[in-house]
């Protein structure tokens, strides 16, 4: 008997703990097959329409809610179609609205096909909320769009739309599912970018990293001081543009870190005391390209760009430095679909200043010349190669502006060189590509103003043979003389 009321007083108490789990403390992320809330993977910008709505009160905390279910459903059904899953469906779609979602789903499985997809924009607006709080009309207009179909891993079909939605959405369980959804309108969005023209002729600039801390310039050592002692002998140097570099994940993805971006700010400042012109580079040491990342790029250039976009030193953004060396490992057409639609980003945020992208060479260079404002080219050959090399890329983009954004050659000379190179090398390698850029009239930014003592492994690996040279590019040595290429840094 005492065993029996034992067993049975456990099984009571564990289904009563059940119950209570379910029905009163279970948080919504720990029963949902996906926890889309809990980290940032889905933040299309969202503009709600503020012009109230028909039927009950919207408080604050519900809208909150009905946007964070809404965008979710939509992230769910993305995953969906790219993973040819129904995992998460059941928690952001009723019954009857999961039919036509299984039903294609199962399809796409059965002839190989697959969709990857992203909403770039929300617009939605409430046209009503029933008094008991149960049920949502809404409508969601201008929804852009990015789609690639794909067809046993060969893309079909690539295209992105403009739409208009009305969805219905009933309260179940606590949260939001959606109803019904109906696409009512959809053009083809329209990528012209409508800029001014800007005057790249006059550049004469350096990539700039401090000595002690290349590739980590925002990190703990950040010192405003000696970047402002190497601003005057850059400005000394004949020199007015700086080209620098932000770090995707350092500065915090999606949510840029504040302390990051009040040392940028310091950079800006510095080079405006300076009489120095900024190229900012973002995206650096980003790889990725997939269209689930895509959101949270955009709200990572969207913070720094609104943040410095009126800033007396900012002369242009560069979107990313050197994408073509991801072509072969993340494909192409992903690579420049995500430039493309970046380059439309900043564009809109910013329509004042120029935008460009930092391709490694010049067979690259003329990929979106239609969508920059100037182009801009790495060069790392042999400078008696260079003029031709210039002079077809030039004939493949003879209406834009050209601008060289990176050349330069290593003085080391060691084991790991078997041709060696020397500081009098690097001075006739600078001289002699100075007489061309003059020449030619070819705006210029150089690599670099400093040797480096160490090379993250993130920039060239850690090979020897690769590391060693890459540290002694520098105009100053690493003792702070000046090498005899620092003669021709500048025309």
């Amino acid at each position: 008997m005492l065993s029996y009321v034992l067993i049975s007083s456990v099984v009571i108490f564990l289904l009563s703990s059940l119950y209570s789990f379910f029905n009163i403390g279970a948080e919504r992320a720990d029963i949902l097959h996906l926890e889309v809330r809990k980290i940032d993977q889905y933040l299309p910008k969202i503009t709600w329409k503020e012009d109230g709505n028909e039927g009950r009160e919207m408080y604050e905390q519900t809208l909150n809610n009905i946007e964070n279910d809404y965008l979710d459903a939509w992230y769910i059904k993305q995953m969906a179609y790219r993973n040819n899953s129904t995992e998460g469906v059941d928690d952001y779609f009723t019954e009857n609205a999961r039919k036509n979602l299984f039903n294609f789903i199962e399809y796409n499985k059965k002839e190989n096909i697959r969709i990857e997809s992203t909403t770039l924009e929300h617009n939605p607006d409430i046209l009503f909320f029933s008094e008991d709080g149960q049920l949502i009309v809404l409508e969601d207009k201008n929804v852009i769009q990015y789609k690639k179909v794909l067809k046993d891993n060969k893309t079909l079909m690539e295209l992105t739309e403009k739409s208009d939605y009305k969805m219905i959405l009933l309260a179940e369980d606590g949260f939001w599912r959606v109803r019904h959804l109906v696409k009512e309108n959809t053009v083809e969005f329209d990528k012209t970018i409508n800029a001014p023209s800007f005057d790249v002729s006059t550049i004469k600039g350096i990539n700039y990293y401090p000595q002690a801390t290349p590739w980590k310039m925002f990190g703990e050592s950040f010192d405003v001081e000696i970047i402002n002692n190497d601003f005057k002998i850059i400005k000394d140097a004949n020199l007015n543009t700086i080209r620098i570099f932000v770090p995707y994940e350092e500065f915090g993805k999606a949510k840029v870190i504040e302390e990051k971006l009040v040392k940028l700010n310091s950079v800006l400042d510095t080079a405006e005391k300076n009489g120095l012109k900024v190229i900012v580079t973002l995206f650096d040491f980003y790889g990725n390209y997939d269209t689930v990342d895509w959101t949270l790029n955009h709200r990572h250039a969207e913070i720094i760009v609104n943040r410095f976009k009126n800033h007396k030193a900012l002369f242009a953004w560069d979107i990313k430095n050197e994408p073509n060396l991801d072509f072969k490992s993340r494909g192409k057409e992903r690579v420049t679909a995500w430039l493309e639609h970046l380059l439309i980003a900043v564009k809109k945020m910013d329509p004042n200043h120029a935008v460009t992208i930092g391709w490694s060479n010049t067979e690259s260079a003329a990929i979106l010349k239609d969508k920059v404002d100037f182009i801009s080219f790495h060069y790392y050959g042999d400078y008696k190669n260079f003029e031709s090399a210039y002079d077809k890329l030039k004939e493949e983009a003879p209406n834009i502006g050209i601008v060289l954004g990176e050349f330069g050659t290593s003085s080391y000379s060691g084991l790991w060189k078997p041709i060696r190179n020397s500081k009098k090398k690097q001075a006739t390698y600078h001289k002699e590509m100075q007489k061309i850029l003059t020449l030619k009239n070819i705006p210029f930014l150089s690599w670099t103003l400093y040797d480096f003592d160490k090379i993250p492994r993130e920039v060239v690996g850690r090979l020897p043979w690769r590391t060693q040279p890459q540290k002694k590019f520098g105009f100053i040595d690493k003792k702070g003389n000046k090498k005899p290429s620092f003669e021709h840094i500048s025309k």
